[in-house]
């Protein structure tokens, strides 16, 4: 049985693996389709974010917390970018399968901000909220740049590498906010 998803990632990555013929067709078909199947999963994921950071932001009292929020923002649209780049070198269309996992995530974010006060509290759950969702595409990326390398997909790799090197990154700033200011001035407020 010939498969054209097999022969797609060995076409479209510019440089075939090594021991890329050595996997059955059954193995990469299957692991391709999962591939796709997650690519829509963070498309959605990343969209959904697009529309639900500036209410973040605009919560956020914290000007670091702003600033690293409208950053990461501008990064999410790029990722976005990026995305429809590797659609496009796997031949599938971008599209978006409905991500339950961000869906929750955001929704949480949503309900932190309307229980909390303004202020550091609102800041230090902002924050809480944000870094979940960036541990989750943490996740997610790393597990598509592994799919890609196993798949021969060596473009496909680098992008999704150059991504996951950003989600870390932001992670880190949000860490550094709440280190430095929201976290401390959250535990002196009196409950």
């Amino acid at each position: 049985m010939e498969n054209k998803k097999n022969i797609s990632p060995k076409s479209t990555s510019g440089s075939e693996s090594s021991g890329s013929g050595k996997k059955s067709s059954m193995q990469s078909s299957q692991l391709m389709k999962l591939f796709e199947d997650q690519l829509k999963d963070i498309y959605w994921a990343e969209n959904a974010l697009v529309k639900a950071m500036p209410k973040m932001i605009k919560n956020a009292t914290s000007e670091d917390l702003t600033k690293a929020l409208t950053s990461h923002l501008e990064e999410t649209k790029g990722h976005l970018s990026r995305l429809v780049e590797i659609f496009s070198l796997i031949k599938v269309k971008a599209e978006g399968k409905k991500c339950d996992a961000m869906e929750g995530l955001i929704e949480e974010a949503s309900g932190i901000m309307e229980e909390c006060e303004e202020g550091s509290m609102r800041d230090a759950g902002i924050i809480s909220a944000a870094q979940k969702v960036e541990h989750y595409e943490i996740a997610t990326y790393g597990t598509l740049r592994q799919f890609a390398e196993t798949l021969g997909l060596d473009k496909v790799s680098e992008l999704l590498e150059t991504t996951l090197q950003e989600e870390k990154e932001a992670d880190l700033k949000l860490s550094d906010v709440a280190m430095d200011a929201v976290n401390i001035e959250a535990a002196e407020e009196v409950a």
